[in-house]
């Protein structure tokens, strides 16, 4: 069974415009003009019970108010929604006592409190009792590598313990579904490492649901099999990296290291040349032509090296989202 299934979503925004100035603000009191943003438009898809499920997109194709829409935030405009069973938007106490959602850029514990004086807080509010959230908070600080840190106020934290920190709050009630929107951010490459292997080690624990938002393409191949892509409102994409890969780049990318130099002219009729430095030389090859190509570039010229790979993904989907469309 789903443990998220969403069908026909959609989300609609009002909103007023004004033109600037007095007359504009005069204008706007007795004659309101309004018009109708779609920030989410009719998306289906659904995730099961255990899966962790990358959700890509650049600023303003609808992610945040998704998630918004699937923890009960706001209210959809149209369509069909079930997470854990329930309709989020009644954030009925047995739904959210299932869900967390995290974001990068917000914090729930307290500024000025040691983060084990907050954390004792969320327990009650959980009705957790206290020999339970000892050993709970036990647990999770030992995989997420917090000890002493959780005794000292929250504002002498570092970015990376703070993040932490939160991911210990919000995990404590121990919810079936995570929200995770950009949780590694502003973190170092260190501890963005140390919370992805968290986020992974707790999905294997407990078998937790994650939808996991990121603009960090690190976090989605370290975490994700499945990705969802969306894009003015509409989703593009949903299933594998590697189906999206070959959907936006129908050509691999072949890096050579040669043993002599030779001029760009020399490699016109094995792919499009992407650059040409001294030894180094690299291709994009059509996929169907790549095997034939390959070897005719091994029989042609001395080789010392060479890796066929796909285009990094990030320049891919950044490719994507600069047309403007799809």
């Amino acid at each position: 069974m789903s443990t998220i299934r969403a069908r026909d979503l959609a989300k609609t925004y009002r909103i007023s415009e004004k033109q600037p100035g007095l007359a504009g603000t005069l204008r706007h009191l007795v004659n309101r003009r309004h018009r109708d943003v779609v920030a989410v438009d009719r998306i289906s898809f659904s995730i099961e019970a255990g899966e962790i499920v990358g959700f890509l997109g650049p600023n303003g194709a609808g992610k945040t108010t998704t998630l918004k829409m699937l923890t009960g935030l706001i209210h959809p405009s149209a369509g069909e929604l079930e997470v854990a069973g329930h309709q989020p938007w009644r954030r009925q106490a047995a739904f959210l006592r299932q869900i967390t959602l995290v974001m990068g850029n917000r914090q729930q514990l307290i500024w000025d409190l040691p983060a084990l004086d907050s954390l004792r807080v969320n327990a009650a509010v959980y009705g957790i009792d206290e020999r339970e959230a000892q050993r709970r908070i036990g647990e999770l600080a030992e995989m997420l590598e917090l000890g002493p840190e959780l005794q000292r106020p929250l504002r002498k934290l570092s970015l990376g313990q703070r993040m932490k920190a939160e991911l210990l709050a919000a995990l404590l009630h121990r919810p079936a579904v995570l929200f995770l929107d950009e949780p590694t951010l502003g973190l170092d490459v260190n501890a963005q490492a140390r919370v992805r292997d968290f986020l992974a080690d707790y999905n294997r624990r407990t078998g937790a649901t994650v939808l996991l938002t990121s603009h960090d393409m690190g976090d989605i191949t370290a975490l994700c099999p499945r990705v969802m892509l969306i894009h003015q409102g509409q989703l593009f994409h949903d299933g594998s990296l590697a189906q999206l890969t070959q959907r936006l780049a129908p050509c691999r990318q072949v890096r050579l290291e040669l043993a002599h130099l030779h001029p760009p002219e020399a490699f016109a009729g094995y792919g499009a040349i992407e650059s040409h430095q001294g030894h180094q030389v690299r291709l994009l090859v059509p996929r169907a032509l790549l095997t034939e190509r390959v070897a005719a570039l091994l029989e042609q010229f001395a080789v010392v090296d060479l890796e066929v790979s796909d285009p990094p993904i990030e320049e891919l989907i950044g490719g994507l989202f600069r047309q403007g469309g799809l």
